[in-house]
């Protein structure tokens, strides 16, 4: 299949300042004039067939309720026909030639695919500081490496590495003998603490605390006895990880988030989890300590999960289910307790239809009071 070749041309216009505290101290933040940047789509590896105008200039992508006219938009669900009738989109990314939209079309089997690889082309960054800043607090025998972005109020413990090209905004703190990788981007206010390892391209959003203490406790009687957590996390390289959550230190050993993973927003991961390669979790889930979640493995929000448990590789957890037991490789499970999705279905189905069951129970019941009546009567009388 073709890679298609539209010509895209990205207009950006990114307003900067110089940071300042007191007085002006380090270069400030990086600054850029209005520019005019042209690609060509296949620098997306956008697999498709271009009908129409293949010279059609794009200037970005929109939905198809908010698209202008030298706007990019897509269509992949006939629920939205209705948009796509009213779009005044200049260009649509579409999985089959649409007779509905009379502009230039990509043909491709991969819409979503599409879409993301031709909006990254169009997303514009946070405004990354040049250098170190003089306001940050860098301690001894730390390893900075070539063109890292250190912003103000950072804070770098003792022997800490931060590797080639990685992104510490504001507020970020890294403790003691933490290594951060190549190219790694730490929103403001993420805290990494002692020991732990974060890989190469590496994206960890605002708020999120990484190495806290494991929940680790010993009854003594009616007092509860802390268990010294001494294990790290190790983060492996293309992971992005949502704003605000927390993902303990081991107990011994590593809480491990394999290659690729993503987490969606307040996720809390325990000590001792392991997240296998290119797993997602979203928003509101809870792993408990110990638990084994396998590659590609999709856990859907607000889902727990019990202590100890696996989950087999590509299974995937339904919203606000409960996971109590280890679950097989490529099942689909939902509710509490989670069981097989169908199962889940019918049980649900039935539930519905349980009040009419119980009217029709009372109605049957009273019948047969009716009938034991008549044959106690009866039988009265024949005597």
């Amino acid at each position: 299949m073709d890679f298609v070749r539209w010509r895209i041309f990205v207009f950006h216009a990114v307003h900067g300042g110089v940071c300042r505290r007191g007085e002006d101290r380090g270069a400030g933040y990086e600054t850029a004039s209005t520019a005019v940047s042209q690609f060509s789509a296949d620098q997306g590896r956008v697999a498709g067939e271009c009908v129409g105008d293949e010279h059609f200039i794009v200037t970005g992508i929109n939905s198809l309720d908010q698209a202008g006219p030298s706007e990019i938009s897509f269509f992949s669900d006939r629920r939205y026909s209705k948009s796509l009738m009213n779009t005044k989109a200049g260009a649509l990314l579409v999985s089959e030639k649409n007779t509905l939209f009379k502009g230039p079309q990509v043909v491709t089997p991969g819409v979503e695919l599409a879409y993301a690889k031709i909006a990254a082309i169009f997303a514009k960054s946070s405004m990354r500081y040049p250098g170190i800043s003089l306001d940050a607090v860098i301690c001894e025998n730390c390893r900075l490496g070539e063109d890292v972005s250190i912003s103000p109020m950072v804070h770098v413990g003792v022997g800490a590495e931060i590797d080639d090209g990685a992104t510490l905004f504001p507020g970020v703190v890294i403790d003691e003998g933490v290594k951060i990788g190549k190219r790694t981007i730490l929103y403001p206010n993420v805290t990494v603490l002692r020991n732990c390892v974060i890989g190469n391209d590496v994206i960890v959003h605002a708020g999120t605390t990484i190495g806290s203490d494991g929940f680790g406790f010993v009854r003594d009687g009616s007092t509860s006895v802390k268990i010294p957590q001494v294990g790290i996390v190790q983060i492996d390289d293309h992971v992005e990880i949502g704003a605000n959550n927390c993902i303990d230190r081991a107990a011994f050993g590593k809480t491990w988030i394999k290659e690729g993973v993503k987490t969606d927003n307040l996720v809390q991961i325990a000590h001792n989890v392991v997240i296998g390669e290119h797993s997602i979790i979203v928003a509101l889930a809870g792993i408990s300590g110990s638990s084994q979640i396998g590659r590609g493995v999709i856990i859907g929000g607000q889902v727990g999960v019990n202590d100890h448990t696996k989950i087999g590789d590509g299974a995937m957890v339904g919203p606000q289910s409960g996971v109590a037991k280890s679950i097989s490789a490529g099942a689909i499970v939902s509710g509490t307790p989670a069981i097989p999705h169908r199962e889940r279905l019918k049980n649900t189905a039935l539930i519905a239809r349980l009040p009419r069951m119980s009217d029709r129970l009372r109605e049957l019941e009273k019948k047969v009071q009716e009938l034991e009546g008549r044959l106690s009567q009866s039988a009265g009388d024949s005597c």
